[in-house]
């Protein structure tokens, strides 16, 4: 994992997959060369038909009548990446991620919209395409066992995305752990330097957050965390960033610990399976993580070539 292939999209395929490739990093990134400029400027911009942007609030308003415990919390807003190369032969690659803010309203009235194909206009360009979509940036890890098995869950049915299907553990960086709610905070140069770093760092630090949350495992067990891509699922333009990382444990164990986990309630059922059976458990995944799972094999076919 010296070198970083880094790819922008996914290759044309018949029949054309649930998911866009936004970002191929096979040979899997450090925490080192991975950067984030936050900044409102990769903020969502507001749609010019009144009657789509009116209807965010009227879709809050129906959801938080059915649910009172409905939280509109911030999120990190996907904005686009820039590749970043060294200048010498033995300069890895790097990756700069362009990160606004956002949150779970416009989140559920944009993407989670009946109308949200409305809200994308017609570009190649992934960031002018979903200019108008709150595209709040999940993460997903693949966690491989010591005894080379991987991590997937059921999620729960009463979940509000994807109840019933397969997913890897995962969530979402967090702005409020961080003590990030808003843009005015940064007043010079330097804090904001300051701010970035703390993002690039949370990037890192929410994945491990979220499979310790979610499968019972203590973090000491978890390792060699590698950032492989960005997945977007075609369905409501979902991204996901995917990481890979190793624990120390076996499944047998994490079978055990996984009945004790925090956010247990989410899932119904973990399952530690061959890479074999991960391929047939897909077409029961939400596109982000089918994405998730090609940039694993992505990673996998890296390694085997070199």
């Amino acid at each position: 994992m010296e070198k970083a292939a880094v790819s922008a999209s996914s290759k044309a395929s018949e029949p054309s997959p649930p998911f866009k490739l936004l970002l191929s990093c096979p040979a899997g990134l450090s925490p080192s060369q991975v950067s984030v400029v936050f900044d409102e400027a990769y903020d969502r911009i507001r749609h010019p038909d009144t009657y789509l942007e009116n209807s965010i609030a009227e879709i809050w308003d129906q959801r938080v009548q059915i649910n009172k415990s409905l939280f509109n919390g911030t999120k990190f807003r996907y904005g686009g990446n820039v590749l970043l190369h060294g200048d010498g032969p033995n300069q890895v690659s790097r990756v700069c991620l362009r990160l606004g803010l956002t949150d779970y309203r416009t989140f559920m009235g944009t993407n989670l919209n009946p109308l949200w194909e409305k809200f994308l206009l017609p570009s190649e360009d992934d960031s002018i395409c979903c200019q108008h979509t709150s595209s709040p940036l999940g993460n997903g890890a693949i966690v491989e066992t010591c005894d080379n098995k991987i991590i997937v869950l059921r999620r729960s049915i009463n979940v509000g995305e994807f109840p019933g299907h397969f997913v890897f553990p995962g969530g979402h960086p967090e702005p409020q752990e961080i003590g990030i709610t808003s843009h005015q905070y940064a007043k010079d140069l330097t804090e904001s330097e300051l701010i970035n770093q703390k993002v690039s760092q949370e990037m890192f630090d929410s994945i491990i957050r979220e499979v310790v949350e979610e499968i019972g495992v203590p973090a000491a067990s978890l390792h060699n965390r590698r950032f492989i891509g960005i997945s977007r699922r075609e369905l409501n333009v979902r991204p996901a960033a995917f990481f890979f990382i190793k624990c120390s444990l076996e499944s047998k164990e994490i079978q055990k610990l996984y009945l004790s986990a925090q956010d247990g309630y989410e899932s119904t059922q973990l399952y530690a399976v061959s890479v074999t059976d991960l391929g047939n458990m897909a077409s029961n995944m939400p596109g982000c993580h089918q994405g998730g799972l090609a940039l694993y094999k992505l990673m996998v076919e890296a390694l085997t070539i070199t």
